[in-house]
Order: C-alpha cells, then structure tokens, then sequence
C-alpha cells in the first residue's frame, strides 16, 4: 500500500464507525464503496478486508455499551448462531459469482437501496418515541414460550427466537457476501420489522457482528478460492481502517444516548439511498 494512504484509512475508520455505531452497525458496509471509488480496489479480497476492520473495530462499541447496561446478551447470541452458516454460502456467492467488479457494484447497489428503504420507511409511522431520547434502559430478561421477553424504556418487548434465528440466517447469507458481517444488515429488520428502538438493540448488533466477523476472516483467509488466487484480507489495511474504527466506536456509543431515533435513521437511510444509487447506475 502507498505511504501516501497511511493517514487516510485510520481517519475514515473513525467518522464512519463513529456515526455508523449508534445504529449498532460498524460502518464496514461504507468502506467497501470508499475501497472501490476512492482506492480502486475491487476483488473478493475487499469483503475479506471489511470483517477485518470489525475485529478490530467492533470492541470499542460493544464495551461502551456494556458498560451503559445498554448490551442485551441473549440478542447478541441469536443474531451470531443464526448468522454463522450464511457466512460461508455468502464465501461461494462472492467467489464464484460475484468476483467481477461491475457485477459486484450492482449486487452492492441492491444490498444498500433495500437497507435505505428500510430505515426510512419506518420514520413515516406515528410515534412520538421517534422524536425522544430514551429515559430508561434495558431490564432483565427471560426466555418464555419461544420468545425473547425483555423491557426497555418501561416498555415491554418481545421477540420470536425461531423469526430471529431465520432472519439471521438470511441476513447472514448477504453479510458474508458483502463482506460487513450478519450483526451489521439485521439491524435495520429489527428495526423495521421488529420494531425494537434503535437504543436497545445497537449493542446486540455490534457483538454479533464482532463475532460473525472472526468466523469470516477465518474463511476467507483458509478456504481456497473457486477461482484460484487469494481471497484473504489485506491485513494491513484492514488494521489501519480498524485503528480509527475503534476510536469511533467508542465515541460514538457514548453519544447515541443522547440522540433521537429518527435523526440516526433518517441520516443512514438517506446516506444509503445515495450510495445504491451511485452503484446502480455506475453498474
């Protein structure tokens, strides 16, 4: 990698984790565009290089929220077990039919309208708690009748473990793919579909995204590629990216509890709108 580049990686590392970490995503998903246009970097090795930045990245979050009573366990660990086998059926999809970058730019295009959809759509609903920030945090928990049961807010929430677990499943499929990890795409569904405040469930999503991540660099780098040639991580760029990730991660945590619902969804959506619509017609 060029001298010139070895102050920029840690820099974008920082502001996008530090923004992307109050929704619970890591902001790998926004590195792949900047290694693309910016570093011309297009192979399979570029997913690899993005579950590298979480590792690194990731920790910073997930003990800040820990350390809030903001991280609910049992969520983590549903969203990593559902997420796992995707990671490899997302190896195969982008080695052996995703490997060319024009392909690549319209599948990554996709991935990033349906996420923009998401999030912006939920901002239509009526609901004050939209416009507030959180005065309480999360309560016990338990398992009952195939559902996870926990409060948050004074609210009461539940959860399907085989809706999530499937979920996770597919999610995991797209995340192994685009390289950012199952933790980092189901946020906007819980969100969405769930209806779980943003406040509770980004912690969750940042563990299973450390997690995911370990188990696709893993893959990447010691499973052979389909095509031939190397598909493992470029580790040193993947560290710098992951050193001001980590800086971000922290900051941004600590800041989520101070910022309403709709401004972190609606500044995402309408960044990820933007973005599928660069790679869509770019493809």
């Amino acid at each position: 990698m060029n001298d010139a580049w070895f102050w920029l990686p840690p820099l974008v590392g920082l502001v996008l984790a530090f923004f992307c970490s109050m929704v619970g995503i890591s902001g790998a998903f926004l590195l792949l565009p900047f290694q693309m246009s910016v570093m011309g970097l297009s192979g399979p090795a570029t997913s690899a290089t993005n579950l590298l930045f979480n590792l690194f990245a990731t920790p910073g979050g997930i003990w800040r929220y820990w350390r809030d009573g903001r991280l609910i366990w049992p969520l983590a660990l549903m969203i990593t077990l559902g997420s796992l086998p995707g990671i490899v059926v997302g190896f195969y999809i982008r080695t052996r039919w995703l490997p060319d970058a024009s392909r690549f730019k319209l599948f990554v295009g996709a991935v990033l309208l349906y996420l923009a959809y998401r999030l912006l759509a939920g901002l239509f609903r009526r609901d004050e708690r939209l416009d507030r920030t959180p005065q309480g945090g999360i309560g016990p928990w338990q398992f009952t009748g195939g559902q996870l049961v926990f409060s948050f807010d004074g609210e009461q929430k539940k959860l399907s473990v085989a809706a999530l677990l499937g979920l996770a499943c597919f999610v995991g499929i797209i995340g192994g793919t685009y390289g950012i990890g199952g933790g980092a795409l189901i946020a906007p569904f819980l969100i969405a579909v769930f209806g779980l405040p943003v406040h509770a469930l980004a912690g969750a999503a940042l563990t299973a995204t450390f997690a995911t991540s370990v188990f696709g660099v893993a893959v990447y780098a010691l499973m052979p590629d389909p095509n031939g040639g190397s598909v493992a991580p470029d580790w040193m760029l993947g560290s710098l990216f992951g050193v001001g990730g980590f800086v971000g991660m922290v900051l941004g945590s600590a800041c989520q509890k101070w910022m309403p619902q709709k401004i972190l969804q609606g500044a995402l959506g309408l960044l990820l709108a933007l973005l599928s619509l660069n790679y869509l017609t770019r493809a």
